[in-house]
């Protein structure tokens, strides 16, 4: 039997949850829903080059609990039956591609190895992926990609809930402002200092740039982006918009960050 299973933090926007429902539903998967609490683990608080790890560590741990319950719950009820188990073990798999093997920011792969995740999907790149999931009929399969909240803010910014929540509630707001599916790139960055920073693919910024005016940070303005920024989800300012990069706050871990890999590996 298969399962699905998603890790619920503050670190993912409720619209993947949304999303993965949808996707799970579609594929016709039972998708249980687990909480995670690597928000509570000072490392990953820091933000110091180390919080995909320390992310990954604490989802691996929770879903390898959730592996031996279900092992128990298997051997419960052959004991009732009177059955003979066929201890078939629980394999866990993720959806990294090979894409996500080259980026040397995505420590997560480590903690994978730890707990021994399978990735199935290791071999083909992120647009074979995507030619995939179109041929399967996935709802996703042109979404733009949208790894979790705290990967909007910059090395060094506190991964709190608060400042997730900033920037998930900013990043909706620039959606429906601009008119933006999902399929579109859209972040919008926590910067040093508190410092909001949206990011669009350069083709929406090409769209209506008249060459001497940021048309969407304008339009953001009018609609009182930058004061709900500083009034309401505890940014300090709004530093305007720029072409989207992605990865584009990332950063390899510290010299003194490096003793949580070692120690956990």
């Amino acid at each position: 039997s298969v399962q699905a299973v998603l890790g619920i933090s503050p670190a993912v926007p409720q619209s993947q949850i949304i999303m993965a429902r949808t996707v799970a539903e579609t594929i016709g998967i039972p998708l249980s829903e687990v909480p995670t609490t690597e928000g509570s683990d000072e490392t990953y608080q820091r933000n110091d080059g180390y919080a995909c790890f320390v992310c990954k560590t604490h989802l691996y741990s929770t879903l390898e609990t959730v592996a031996n319950t279900v092992m128990e719950q298997q051997e419960q009820k052959h004991r009732i039956e009177g059955t003979h188990p066929q201890n078939h073990p629980v394999i866990l798999y993720n959806g990294t591609n090979a894409d996500d093997t080259q980026d040397p920011t995505r420590l997560g792969l480590i903690a994978a190895s730890n707990f021994r995740v399978h990735s199935p999907l290791d071999r083909i790149t992120k647009d074979e992926v995507r030619q995939a999931a179109k041929f399967l009929g996935l709802p996703n399969w042109n979404a733009a990609a949208s790894p979790c909240l705290r990967s909007r803010l910059a090395m060094g910014v506190m991964a709190t809930e608060g400042h997730l929540r900033a920037v998930e509630m900013a990043e909706e707001f620039v959606r429906e402002v601009l008119g933006l599916d999902e399929t579109v790139n859209a972040r919008v960055r926590m910067l040093s200092g508190g410092k909001a920073m949206v990011e669009l693919d350069n083709s929406i910024l090409e769209s209506g740039d008249d060459g001497e005016t940021n048309w969407a940070a304008d339009l953001l303005r009018d609609f009182g982006f930058e004061a709900r920024c500083i009034d309401e989800w505890g940014f300090n300012s709004f530093g305007g918009v720029r072409g989207f990069k992605t990865g584009s706050v990332a950063a390899m871990p510290t010299e003194d960050s490096k003793h949580v890999v070692t120690a956990a590996s």
